[in-house]
This record gives C-alpha cells, structure tokens and sequence, in this order.
C-alpha cells in the first residue's frame, strides 16, 4: 500500500513550457508555432543531457544553458544564435519563471494530501538557487515540509541516479516499497525510482514515447492534468478510510 508521494518540479506540478514559449517568442519573434513542442523537447534534453557537466565543474552553468537553446534551435533546422542572444533567453526565461503558478488540479491534489496527512516530499534536478526559487514562487512549503525537499546540485547526485532516490528514503523517513515518485520524464524520472524500487507515476501529459529500448517499467501513466486529482485520490483512499 502507498503511503508516501514524492513529486518532481519542472513540468510536473506547474506548466513549463508556456515561460520557454515566451522566451522563445522574444529572441525568435518569427519561431513557427508548430515547432514549439518539439523545441521544447529538444531543451529538456540538452538540460538533462549538459547538467551533469555542471556538477562535475567540467562546464561552467552559464555554458550549459547557453548550449542548450543554441543546440536545440539548431536540432529544428534553424539558424544557431550568439551567446550573447542565449544569454538575452535565459533572462527572459528566468523573468517569466517568476511568474510561474501551479496548475490548478495540481493544488487540489497538494490540497487532498495535506488534509489526509501524507506525508509527501520533493526531488528535483538544477541549480539549487534556481530550483529553490520555484519551489517558493509556486508555494510549495505551504503543503511540504522544507526538510522534504532536495534538489540535485545540494547532493552530488541527480535523476536518474539511484543514490539520490536513497537519500531521500533517509531524509525523508520513507520507504522504497510505500512511496510513489510523480515526474513527466521518463529516462530521469520513471527510471530512477524504479532503479530505488519505488512506485512511479508517469505524469506524461506531453505525450512522449517511451525510449527506444525501454520497457514500460513505470506502475500508473497518466496523460492529462484533469487526470491527476482522481487518480491520486483513488491511490490513497484506502489510507483515509
């Protein structure tokens, strides 16, 4: 039975793509709207594929980022722009992170947990400062304990790593075979809390295949926001009853 939920950050409980589009819109004023999704896509992979980098001191943060909107405009056939443009993105971006709010159905799920007393936590990849600002942007402390929260670069580990997952089971006083982890990418986030043996939720509201090669490891997948407080209430029922 589960008794514990774990969420990741970044297009899990908020909309991350609609600051990136604004970004986008700004440094590429002619950006073909139906490029967007794949856009996106392209820069959650970069992100994921780069940080690693950052932790090891291999490359600088501002390296990475600047790479990452650079390579992935390039991966859609369009012309690569200067650091100093990538630089002008990642401002814009991180001005309209500040404006960032949680889906609605999001709050209702973190509204149903809190009054039913489950214990929940948070795991999220990044820059602690980045990251540490959304969490308090989106008011996540209003439902989770601040000593419930880890953010990779505090660590030395990150998703998908199976050390980070332990880390949190210490913490956090949770365990592996009771906890749910809820994340939309599947190699940082499905991956990774299988690897821990925890049960996963694939909030997948992207529409992604899994990898090549993969097989559908994670316990429940889920494809819409409206889909997400049923679900999680009819998870945890039996534990309010």
């Amino acid at each position: 039975m589960i008794q514990a939920i774990v969420f990741d950050v970044d297009d899990t409980l908020y909309d991350q793509q609609q600051p990136f589009k604004n970004a986008v819109y700004q440094i590429v004023p002619d950006f073909c709207e139906g490029d967007m999704h794949d856009l996106y896509i392209r820069f959650r992979h970069w992100s994921d594929e780069l940080f690693p980098k950052v932790l090891t001191g291999e490359w600088e943060l501002v390296t990475m980022r600047n790479y990452r909107i650079q390579q992935s405009l390039v991966d859609l056939g369009y012309e690569a722009i200067s650091d100093q443009l990538a630089l002008h993105f990642q401002a814009i971006y991180e001005d309209e992170l500040d404006h960032i709010t949680l889906h609605d159905e999001v709050r209702k799920t973190l509204d149903f947990l809190k009054e039913n007393d489950i214990p929940m936590g948070i795991i999220t990849n990044g820059p602690t400062d980045h990251q540490y600002k959304k969490i308090i942007q989106l008011d996540l402390l209003h439902w989770i304990q601040p000593e419930n929260v880890i953010i990779s670069q505090a660590t030395g580990f990150q998703k998908p790593e199976r050390e980070i997952f332990q880390l949190a089971e210490e913490r956090f006083g949770f365990d592996a075979d009771t906890t749910l982890y809820v994340g939309d990418s599947f190699e940082n986030d499905i991956v990774g809390a299988k690897s821990g043996d925890w049960q996963a939720l694939w909030f997948n509201h992207r529409l992604r295949d899994i990898p090549c090669g993969e097989a559908a490891i994670y316990d429940v997948e889920l494809t819409d926001f409206q889909q997400l407080y049923p679900a999680i209430c009819g998870i945890f029922a039996p534990v309010t009853l």
